[in-house]
């Protein structure tokens, strides 16, 4: 477009030039003024100079500048010469940074000095005031078509830095909404899994002998297997609504009960499990702290019956001051303890114990609702402890 606009100039000059007659005391239009009519306009192509494109506009300054200066040497009117120049000073002012534009303004002067001392019309006070109008014109356009760019840029980069932040926000809040359902999927559905497995083992070994205890197991393992279909439905929907206003309902808080019914599905493998609870009939925590307290003892029963080797499984759940404080102690044999122990540490260390993924998730939990979580070997066999405020007085 620029290229067409100047090449559009070049012939509006040329042929006002030719056509419009001269008069004193200026020389009539001949061959000579018809090619700096067509010079002025196409220095301006300067602009475009593709191997510095930062001198451009005051290369296409100086060549129009200088057209005008020649012209008004050998004595042509300048008609409509007059335009490249101001035009090449506002791409000066509108493209470049201070010390170009500073340098253009020189440059301007120079030409106007020339054609002023050389023009054959003389000079009045007219003639130097519109001069300068134009130029002044020209340079504020310029300053401000400079300044529009470079707000538009910086609106450009601000909106590209919100939608990073946007996307960063976005991908966080998509990430910890992962690993929840990664949490629930481990520890509801993982120990699930275990007692049904458990469970059918026993069933098995005992089917024979004892047909009626194995009957008891093959129910417990379809009790256990619909309960985790259910909860598996629960997550799946969340994940994938069927609907934009399906409201996925949660499932309510569990409480003592439920930490009995829990135990009694581990009981039902076989394994020797003792609960022991306070005189309160419900746990004063949050829907979201008796959430953690169950999924708590949830994955450190089923840790303690994988890693166990039948020996008895303490369970306690008391509330003490400001805390509710849930213990599973896995009094294991030799034997099993130093099974287990092999299984928690580090693969090729002599020394030193690493939390798994369960012992990760339940560590997370328990920070979530600001409480506390410790876990490890002790004598004898293996701990999980948890303290967790009651509710109103969370951090």
């Amino acid at each position: 477009m620029f290229i067409v606009l100047t090449v559009g100039l070049t012939l509006l000059c040329v042929i006002t030039t030719a056509v419009v007659p001269e008069q004193t005391p200026y020389r009539p239009a001949d061959v000579v003024a018809l090619l700096l009519a067509a010079a002025g306009p196409l220095a301006l192509l300067l602009a475009r100079y593709p191997t510095r494109r930062t001198w451009g506009a005051p290369l296409a300054l100086a060549g129009a500048g200088s057209v005008i200066t020649v012209n008004a040497a050998l004595g042509y009117t300048i008609g409509l010469l007059q335009w490249p120049p101001w035009i090449a000073v506002f791409l000066c002012f509108s493209t470049n940074g201070r010390w170009l534009r500073l340098a253009s303004s020189a440059l301007a002067g120079l030409s106007i000095a020339g054609f002023l001392l050389l023009d054959r019309g003389g000079v009045d006070m007219s003639t130097v005031s519109g001069i300068a109008m134009c130029c002044l014109i020209a340079a504020i356009g310029g300053e401000a078509a400079r300044a529009r760019r470079a707000h538009a840029v910086s609106l450009h980069e601000q909106e590209l830095g919100r939608r990073r932040e946007e996307a960063l926000v976005a991908e966080g809040v998509l990430l910890t909404e992962r690993n929840r359902l990664a949490r629930e999927l481990h520890d509801a559905l993982g120990h699930s899994v275990n007692v049904m497995v458990l469970q059918a083992g026993v069933g098995r070994r005992v089917f024979g002998e004892n047909p009626e205890f194995a009957q008891e197991a093959l129910s417990s393992v379809e009790t256990v297997g619909r309960r985790a279909l259910v909860e598996l439905d629960r997550m799946l929907r969340v994940l994938q609504p069927s609907g934009p206003g399906e409201n996925v309902e949660e499932p309510a808080a569990p409480g003592l009960p439920d930490l009995t019914a829990l135990v009694g599905q581990v009981r039902a493998t076989g394994q020797e499990v003792h609960l022991t609870t306070g005189p309160e009939p419900e746990l004063p925590l949050s829907a979201g702290s008796a959430q953690a307290l169950y999924r708590i003892v949830q994955e450190a029963l089923t840790n303690a019956v994988r890693h166990g080797s039948g020996a008895p499984i303490q369970v306690s759940v008391r509330h003490v001051g400001p805390d509710v404080t849930a213990e599973v102690h896995n009094r294991r044999s030799d034997e099993g303890a130093g099974r287990a122990d092999r299984a928690d540490r580090t693969p090729g260390a002599e020394t030193g114990w690493r939390a798994g993924r369960g012992l990760t998730n339940m560590r997370e939990r328990a920070r979530m609702e600001g409480g506390r979580f410790e876990a490890g070997p002790v004598p004898g066999g293996f701990r999980v402890q948890v303290h967790l405020p009651v509710a109103g007085l969370g951090a």
